[in-house]
């Protein structure tokens, strides 16, 4: 059995914490609360006959008064970079990230998670960003804390990444 260790990444309040609850407990709670350090979680996945433990470190949201601790990803084997849909920004900020941490970590997979998908009437990403990235051949997938949209399969596409040598 293997194990892979993935990281959250994104600015506060996109949803980090939530997709992994989601994921992880099948659960959605509208109480927003702060991630102080890293938090842990484990999930067991069957992929085909692979069977993988995800290790999920759900690390706080960083802002322009914080930097992400970068020791937090070594040893990561991809992580899920995510953004709210509506608030453009984040994503710019999670691609900026992106790029802080291929400078400490090297190149790993990722997956980017365009959150809070179910609020489309506030929904702020332009699908030519969208398809900007995907033209780039990430792998971007519109997920819902809320209603569970897409959550399942943008950790299990990271996790069949990570798997492919």
């Amino acid at each position: 059995m293997l194990q892979k260790k993935i990281c959250m990444l994104g600015s506060f309040s996109v949803g980090k914490t939530s997709l992994v609850r989601r994921f992880v407990e099948s659960i959605f709670s509208d109480r927003y609360l702060t991630t102080v350090g890293v938090k842990i979680e484990k999930k067991t996945l069957r992929l085909g006959d692979q069977e993988l433990i995800l290790l999920l470190w759900d690390l706080y949201g960083e802002d322009k008064f914080q930097k992400i601790q970068m020791s937090y990803l070594r040893g990561a084997s991809g992580y899920l970079l995510v953004a709210d849909g509506t608030r453009p920004a984040t994503l710019d900020k999670a691609i900026s990230m992106k790029e802080e941490a291929e400078q400490q970590i090297g190149t790993a997979r990722f997956v980017v998670a365009l959150n809070k998908c179910d609020l489309a009437e506030q929904w702020a990403l332009s699908a030519e960003k969208e398809a900007g990235m995907k033209a780039q051949g990430w792998n971007v997938v519109r997920t819902s804390a809320k209603t569970g949209e897409g959550v399942a399969l943008a950790f299990e596409t990271l996790a069949k990444e990570m798997l492919e040598p």
